[in-house]
């Protein structure tokens, strides 16, 4: 429970975004133009349910349309209000500049909690909700394009776009109305990892930063740093595995809702993520040490500290007892203001969510474009480029034969040089370059302005310097 003292998560970015434009020199009223969120759209509908009917209350926020469409997801809990979505509308506006996603910010959320209905009760919810939304316009491949958040998925997200292309038939871009869709109905490979990829990219450009592993206290590459994750959902899990599986990191710490798991040698992340999803729990896992207080490992001793699960988990009753020298936000919000100030004056080096969780939305921006185009990426160059490659391996071969070398080139090369690009290759190459260029852009900010002492406010003067520019070129 957060202290009473705690700013609100809405107030959390507020004071954020003030700490930035302190730093800058924005025209007189562009400032709260860019501050405000421009419309808020409640809505109150029946389902018949249950032979009874029930009355759900869901949100659209816009937060800004310097560029359209707008996009943002839809989270199903019982904590969705309209400040929590109108902040988090916010930071998609920011975390959309920050790596040059052409979108304005948006958010929704549904109050519910999804555990309670069954998958056709889950449905006749979301069909509703998406249809008293796309009669507004407040879903539309031009205007305003929803993905999952907490709570909702890819199952939601192909209803949403069903339940638009029943209500326009002859819109040939309806698929586009979405992203996070399945990718049998329209959807793009690498989306359901998108946010967790996301994450281990962004890690690994700030372990090729020199200077800021230096002020984090931290040297050498990934491989043999202990992790801390907290929730083992989508994103928490893909960063883990990843981060485990491909990097050498050890994770040496899962925190769930109901427990966390301890083993200094490092978990199992699959092992672990497949017991949840068997017994709904984390309590009786058998190869680690479980701890009821699960909280209590967020201040555990470890390299890096990966929230990923709900906002506000950090702040001012625990931050001064976080022994983490990095946090990397894969939670929208999970370091409050209040918080972010003591890790600061600590020295602790935190990766923000705007920049650390973006990958959900880079991916989208690509499946958009792939829905708007019509074709899959890969499948116009993908064979040309093997070819391509066929020849320099034929050329390469035989000049060693005629030439008496004798040397052959390994199977294990061949196999990958011959190998075209498809679209998964594609979308986490574009991915890692987005990562990559948005990371330069805060770090340039951040060690080359004496104003500017963490990457939070860096992010913040990069993105809303590219949402002002956007804002002059229309005229105001």
């Amino acid at each position: 429970m957060n202290p009473s003292n705690e700013p609100s998560f809405r107030d959390s970015v507020d004071m954020m975004f003030n700490r930035a434009v302190a730093l800058m020199d924005l025209p007189p009223g562009l400032e709260e133009k860019i501050r405000v969120c421009n419309a808020t759209y409640t809505v109150r509908f029946g389902v018949r349910l249950r032979g009874k009917i029930q009355t759900f209350t869901g949100y659209r926020s816009v937060h800004s349309e310097h560029m359209e469409p707008v996009k943002g997801g839809i989270r199903y809990a019982m904590a969705v209000n309209q400040n929590e979505v109108e902040a988090l509308a916010a930071l998609m506006t920011y975390k959309c500049a920050l790596v040059e996603a052409p979108f304005g910010g948006s958010k929704g959320g549904l109050c519910i909690d999804p555990r309670e209905y069954d998958d056709h009760e889950l449905e006749l919810i979301t069909r509703r909700f998406a249809y008293e939304l796309i009669k507004r316009d407040m879903i539309n491949p031009a205007q305003n394009v929803p993905a999952p958040d907490m709570g909702t998925g890819e199952r939601e997200m192909a209803w949403i776009a069903d339940q638009y292309k029943r209500m326009n038939t002859t819109d040939i871009n309806g698929v586009a109305c979405v992203t996070g869709k399945p990718t049998n109905a329209g959807g793009i490979q690498g989306r359901t990892e998108a946010t967790g990829r996301g994450v281990q990219y962004a890690l690994r450009a700030f372990f090729r930063d020199e200077q800021g592993k230096k002020k984090a206290g931290l040297e050498g590459k990934l491989d043999g740093k202990r992790v801390i994750v907290q929730g083992l959902g989508n994103v928490g899990y893909h960063a883990a595995k990843f981060l485990s599986q491909e990097d050498g990191c050890k994770v040496v710490g899962i925190i769930e809702r109901d427990g966390a798991l301890h083993d200094e040698a490092g978990l199992d992340v699959d092992a672990v993520y497949q017991w949840i999803a068997k017994h709904g729990t984390i309590t009786g896992y058998p190869s680690a040490n479980c701890e009821a207080d699960g909280a209590k490992l967020l201040e555990g001793e470890c390299d890096i500290l990966i929230p990923a699960a709900l906002e506000g988990v950090i702040n001012l009753s625990n931050a001064e007892r976080v022994q983490a020298p990095l946090i990397i936000e894969a939670a929208n919000g999970p370091v409050t203001a209040g918080a972010d100030e003591i890790l600061r004056k600590k020295g602790t080096v935190i990766i923000p969510d705007m920049y650390a969780n973006a990958g959900g939305v880079t991916v989208s921006y690509f499946e958009w474009v792939k829905n708007l185009s019509h074709i899959r990426f890969g499948r116009m160059q993908r064979r040309q480029e093997e070819a391509r490659h066929q020849l320099v391996v034929d050329e390469l071969e035989r000049l060693s034969s005629d030439s008496g070398i004798g040397w052959q080139l390994s199977p294990n090369f061949k196999e990958q040089y011959l190998r075209g690009a498809g679209e998964l290759e594609l979308v986490r190459s574009g991915l890692d370059d987005t990562m990559s260029t948005a990371y330069d852009s805060m770090a340039a900010v951040w060690h080359g302005r004496d104003d500017v002492d963490d990457l939070r406010t860096a992010a913040y003067l990069v993105s809303i310097d590219k949402v002002a520019a956007s804002y002059r070129a229309k005229g105001l």
